[in-house]
């Protein structure tokens, strides 16, 4: 369920990088808004600009024109130390390759966040442990990512997007890594986390995972070509990597 509260408001965004004297553009002159609880696609084929465009909204990379305002802060011109501190507070991130530090149990990896912000170690398990329940892996809690399946491993990681209460998680291509079964429950995860409340914006080039959001919104050569509420009518053609 939405409301009218926007999470992130891109204004005129553009990133442009240098290669010699080559200035390549990968965002052109983007404007949308995130509102609160909504689960948006950002989907295109490759080199369309969606990971760049994830990287700006996350905090990972400012963009070379416009402005980001994360819950109405502009935090395109902020100081690394304060992008860092606000990256850790209010966004969760989920990889295609889960990025599981291998020496650390599942509860372990879960809990790092909340080392970064300063929390005490015995709320860090507490919070940790019911990140892994409520994304149903528990059970695995002392388990290393060795040991666990992909699927596991990715429920893992979402459990660490989850466990400082993100104002927005990010997924970049969350099932890209998964055999269908796996990618089917980790996507019901998804609808189940959403319907909670939690703004969700998923990194994708797959029409059928779009189809199970309630927006989508088409990159293609680093501008916005579509901006849809309905997918039925989504020119499924048109995003084939």
């Amino acid at each position: 369920m939405t409301n009218n509260t926007p999470v992130v408001r891109l204004r005129s965004v553009s990133r442009t990088y240098r290669n010699g004297a080559v200035a390549i553009t990968a965002v052109r002159d983007v404007s949308f808004d995130i509102h609160q609880g909504e689960r948006l696609a950002i989907m295109g084929p490759s080199g369309s600009g969606k990971s760049t465009l994830m990287n700006m909204i996350g905090l990972l990379d400012r963009p070379s024109k416009g402005a980001i305002l994360l819950e109405g802060t502009d935090v395109s011109s902020l100081s690394d130390d304060k992008k860092s501190r606000l990256r850790t507070q209010k966004i969760g991130f989920i990889f295609q390759a889960y990025n599981l530090l291998a020496r650390y149990t599942a509860i372990e990896n879960v809990a790092l966040p909340l080392i970064y912000s300063g929390v005490g170690r015995r709320e860090r398990l507490r919070r940790s442990e019911q990140a892994l329940d409520m994304v149903g892996v528990a059970h695995r809690a002392r388990h290393f990512p060795s040991e666990l399946s992909g699927g596991e491993q990715q429920r893992v990681a979402i459990a660490r997007a989850l466990v400082g209460s993100p104002a927005i998680m990010l997924a970049d291509e969350p099932t890209g890594a998964l055999d269908s079964r796996s990618g089917a429950e980790i996507l019901s995860l998804f609808s189940e986390l959403n319907r909670a409340g939690q703004t969700l914006v998923m990194i994708t080039h797959d029409a059928g995972i779009a189809a199970q959001c309630q927006r989508a919104v088409r990159l293609q050569d680093g501008g916005i070509v579509a901006d849809q509420t309905h997918l039925a009518a989504f020119p499924r053609r048109a995003v084939v990597a």
